[in-house]
């Protein structure tokens, strides 16, 4: 089996836990003999290609003068966004928002018909410019390559996997890590809200990450309940978990790391610190990410009093990552509203008891994690009191915790993956978990 894959990132180069869980998905899939044909906007050469075959968009060179094009790209809107767009954070206020059918606009051709585009492979300001370019690229892969079924991740890549589909007729699978609900709440960005309906309703099958993500599609995009599946992340063995870093502080240490923005709630982690260090001040506490609610949090931590038991990383990745885990006794997830949230079982994977938010996709599968509601201060504060002071019960999650997390395993997501690849190639029911 052969699959026609669209991402926006690949390691090393990513933002968040969807370069990730890419990565870890297509390595499961080549362990259950399945060719992953991984199209990213634009590679860097230096990404891990052993378990995909990585195509990079902007290698590719297109006219959709082309017959194969013109019955598709008719339809194809182009939507200029004049203010930032950051797809797994709330949406900066629109400056502008103007659409135009691109065959239709005598000032877009030289553009369009350009032999080859440049992408940039960021969330700059132009994203919604590259996001339908991609798509034409994807038309053009979809002609010339062999596959038997479409996989496209989150938004930015659905319209590129319509476009495959339209071209080559396979049925197309879209995979939802977050909505827009997600990432701003009910302030959505409609623009984006409308390309994750498009995508969603064009698709024949649609995998969510968690139940709860499961529920928000069939709710507030009003998909068929019957096409939409459920298949869970994993984590796969560190090789970096036994490796031994100098911690250089006699304090325990309590971990933030995700996005600063309001979906993560790292203003609850802020609070919850500040109620801990007035009972123990013999702790440090870390958020580790960026995102547009940084400097708030920065200010926030200052009027608090606590600057000097709180410290701000910047974003980590790779190997800084694992060194973070290493040095920290508990790790926090207060996220508002994740989908799934690999980053605790990162954690629990490096011997770090966690503590979760109820409002997580995670929460559905891991028994062996203290959960509060993201809101409840007052018991975030206690659970993380409890993990610092209580041996017995620290040593506990670390131990069951790890012994959990052993058994999930990208290898075994990739087996249900795969399931659904044939259910959705053969057109028989799908097995909803």
């Amino acid at each position: 089996m052969k699959v026609l894959m669209f991402g926006w990132e690949f390691p090393p180069h990513i933002t968040g836990g969807l370069g990730t869980a890419c990565f870890g998905m297509t390595k499961g899939l080549l362990r259950h003999g399945v060719e992953v044909l991984f199209v990213v906007p634009k590679a860097y050469g230096d990404e891990d290609q052993e378990a995909v075959r990585l195509l990079d968009a902007s290698d590719i060179e297109i006219d959709i003068r082309d017959q194969v094009f013109q019955e598709h790209w008719s339809k194809l809107t182009y939507v200029e966004i004049g203010s930032s767009l950051i797809p797994y954070m709330s949406p900066e206020e629109f400056e502008k928002i103007s659409s135009e059918d691109v065959l239709d606009r005598t000032e877009s051709m030289d553009l369009v018909f350009q032999k080859r585009y440049t992408f940039t492979g960021t969330y700059g300001k132009n994203l919604m410019q590259e996001v339908s370019r991609y798509a034409i690229v994807a038309a053009k892969m979809a002609s010339e390559q062999q596959f038997d079924v479409i996989h496209a991740h989150d938004w930015l890549t659905y319209p590129a996997g319509v476009a495959a589909k339209n071209v080559s007729g396979k049925p197309l699978i879209v995979h939802v890590h977050a909505t827009e609900f997600d990432r701003s709440g009910e302030n959505i960005n409609q623009s984006v809200y409308n390309l994750e309906r498009m995508g969603m309703h064009a698709a024949d099958t649609v995998v969510t990450v968690s139940n709860l993500t499961r529920n928000i599609v069939i709710e507030r995009y009003g998909v068929d309940p019957d096409k939409v599946v459920t298949v869970y992340n994993a984590v796969d063995p560190s090789n970096q978990e036994n490796k031994e870093y100098e911690k250089h502080v006699p304090e325990k240490v309590v971990t933030f790391l995700g996005r600063v923005t309001f979906q993560k709630g790292p203003d609850y982690f802020v609070e919850a610190a500040y109620k801990v260090l007035q009972k123990d001040k013999n702790v440090r506490f870390v958020m580790a990410g960026s995102g547009d609610m940084l400097f708030r949090m920065v200010r926030r931590v200052a009027h608090l009093g606590i600057a000097s038991k709180f410290h701000f990383t910047g974003f980590l990745k790779g190997e800084e990552v694992s060194h973070m885990f290493s040095i920290s006794d508990v790790y926090v997830m207060p996220s508002v509203s994740e989908p799934f949230g690999i980053s605790p079982l990162e954690a629990i994977r490096s011997n770090v008891p966690v503590i979760i938010s109820r409002q997580s996709g995670v929460a559905e599968i891991l028994r062996h994690a203290l959960k509060v509601d993201f809101w409840d201060i007052d018991a975030m504060a206690d659970s993380i009191y409890g993990l610092l002071h209580y041996q017995a019960l620290s040593s506990m999650f670390q131990k069951l915790g790890k012994q959990e997390v052993e058994n999930l395993k990208w290898e075994n997501a990739a087996f249900e993956l795969k399931r659904v690849y044939q259910a959705t190639i053969q057109h028989t029911p799908l097995h909803i978990n």
